[in-house]
């Protein structure tokens, strides 16, 4: 994966070259793609307000006056409180935590938050990941005398900034929306700050650790909050990927075996469809304090109890949650008819608020629109929602067409959460599709994209190699997708009900196989069952698209396609 910026054009494999090519990398930036130069970063300490926060927290620290983290409950909040709570620990300084539920506070930080600060004695309040949208809670604590400030990566959409003591967040509104620092997550901000104030320290002779061991953190909360993965983002997320094998951390260490510490690197993969799920579980069902105290365990029996509460929320959060998207599928199966669907809006009282995003989510992946799930809030005669987009579409900018109509509303391009009364779900119903009707198909609904095409005979190990010096993948540097047509289905085998396990074969040398997975195959919408596909390839061929991994498995490496689609003929 530690490739430097000697991969120059003429050094690199002719598929990667051509598939950098199709996403608009112009060759000239190949060097900075592959680059792990630390020293080429944009300046981190350009943010508005930074120098006056490191200010404020280093006379907290003169002064020995209490701070408070306060951190929204995913993986991107979780991850920035643990990140302040070892970085304070560097300076032997004991903080205090706080997260809100998201049953009982919600989203954002509320004056009642102000309140349980003032009482545990708390001088000086930092927010992570949250906070630019609660004006409200930021002019209480003004008025109470507590000083906070607010570092968040959210858009600013109030028609006013809170009236914090600062605000460090790339995507304020007088922050250059050009900047590449407006792709920071939550736990990126949070460096930030980290990184300012030991510099500060540095500059007065107080030597202090290096904070690089934190880009542990700023790498699995990037990766997990979808931040996009821009050369900045792709520089310190490989720092902190490349570290977490040999980290130090006995809460990080927790997520994986000897057999990934013995792989060459850990993947952007690992991160997010395993260590992610697990920290969000907990956040999820109940409160994400297990979590959070995962991260910032003291030792590896501390560390594994808080583990296993993960494990067994993540287990539950698996059944609730395909309880929740079968009736959800069914609801949107049900409400079809010959006009266009141009948005999935479903709704149930008793769905269960924590995974309800995820249900979105994978409402979009089966019918390739948007999707917006909405269930009871805590409030009688209110409804909540996680929204979430397809294609190019902003639906944030489509949510805002309806703003009249939430109570509260906020996210990103992607993703959104929202509250309103029960009684505006049929009229929002009909606004959003209004508003969808208008907008180019193309842009509003799922893609088959694809990379680009190649042959049987060109997938082995090098191309395999060259492939992972591309990670981390996530938003913004997928995953690359191929499609290929010279071969055959040999043989499948279903696993567990839905999986399905294939061997593929070369169709002029069939001694040639290559193996291949698909997850959650079978019933998949609109598609042929494997054997339908074996059936008739035969007579009209089947066109395969994947992804291109490697298996490893004690110390053995084998190639394994992640097979997405399987089409009958060409295509």
């Amino acid at each position: 994966m530690e490739t430097t910026a000697q991969n120059t054009q003429t050094q690199l494999h002719p598929i990667i070259h051509d598939i950098l090519i199709k996403r608009n990398i112009a060759p000239e930036q190949f060097s900075d793609f592959f680059s792990w130069n630390l020293r080429e970063l944009p300046d981190l300490q350009s943010l508005k307000d930074l120098d006056k926060t490191a200010n404020r927290i280093i006379q907290a620290i003169d002064n020995k006056e209490k701070i408070g983290i306060y951190g929204d409950y995913d993986v991107d909040g979780t991850t920035s409180c643990a990140l302040f709570y070892q970085y304070f620990k560097m300076l032997n300084i004991e903080v205090d935590l706080c997260q809100p539920s998201r049953f009982i506070e919600g989203y954002g930080i509320h004056p009642p938050s102000v309140d349980q600060a003032l009482e545990k004695k708390i001088d000086l309040l930092i927010t992570v990941d949250c906070g630019i949208t609660n004006a409200e809670t930021a002019q209480y604590a003004k008025e109470k005398g507590l000083d906070l400030i607010i570092t968040d990566h959210h858009k600013d959409i109030r028609d006013q900034m809170p009236q914090a003591f600062a605000i460090v967040n790339p995507n304020r509104r007088d922050e250059p929306s050009d900047s590449p620092l407006t792709a920071l997550a939550g736990v990126g901000v949070a460096f930030c700050v980290c990184l300012a104030v030991k510099n500060k320290l540095d500059a007065r002779n107080q030597q202090t650790q290096s904070i690089y061991p934190l880009l542990q953190y700023v790498a699995i909360g990037t990766i997990c909050d979808l931040a996009k993965l821009n050369p900045m983002n792709m520089k310190l997320t490989r720092h902190g990927l490349k570290q977490i094998k040999e980290t130090l951390y006995p809460g990080i260490a927790c997520f994986f075996n000897d057999e990934d510490r013995n792989a060459p690197f850990i993947t952007s993969e690992k991160i997010s469809f395993y260590v992610g799920p697990l920290i969000n579980s907990k956040g999820r069902l109940d409160h994400p304090e297990k979590a959070l105290n995962l991260l910032i365990a003291k030792d590896h029996k501390e560390a594994f109890e808080n583990y296993s509460h993960l494990e067994i929320s993540n287990r539950e959060r698996k059944m609730i949650q395909k309880e929740v998207y079968d009736e959800a599928k069914v609801q949107v199966i049900k409400g079809m008819n010959s006009s266009e669907n141009f948005i999935n809006i479903v709704y149930a009282p008793h769905w269960h608020e924590g995974v309800i995003g995820i249900v979105a989510s994978k409402l979009v992946e089966t019918f390739e629109i948007p999707a917006i799930v909405f269930s009871d809030a805590e409030e009688k005669g209110i409804i909540k929602a996680s929204c979430r987009s397809a294609g190019e579409l902003n639906l944030f900018e489509a949510l805002k067409s309806c703003e009249d109509l939430f109570i509260k509303f906020g996210g990103h391009k992607a993703a959104a959460g929202l509250s309103m009364p029960k009684e505006n779900l049929t009229n929002f119903k009909k606004r959003m599709n209004a508003f969808l009707a208008n907008i180019p198909e193309v842009q509003r609904t799922v893609q088959d994209q694809f990379d680009i095409e190649i042959s049987f005979q060109q997938i082995n190990k090098q191309l395999v190699k060259e492939l992972e010096s591309m990670e981390p993948f996530g938003m913004g540097n997928q995953r690359p997708v191929f499609r290929m047509k010279d071969c055959y289905i040999e043989s499948y085998k279903v696993l567990k009900d839905v999986h399905v396990k294939w061997t593929f074969v070369h169709q002029k040398n069939p001694k040639i196989k290559i193996s291949g997975i698909s997850f959650n195959f079978i019933g998949k919408w609109n598609t042929l069952s494997p054997e339908e596909l074996y059936t008739q390839q035969y007579q009209e061929g089947i066109t395969v698209q994947f992804q291109i991994g490697i298996n490893r498995f004690r110390g053995n490496e084998i190639i394994q396609l992640m097979v997405d689609k399987i089409y009958s003929g060409e295509c």
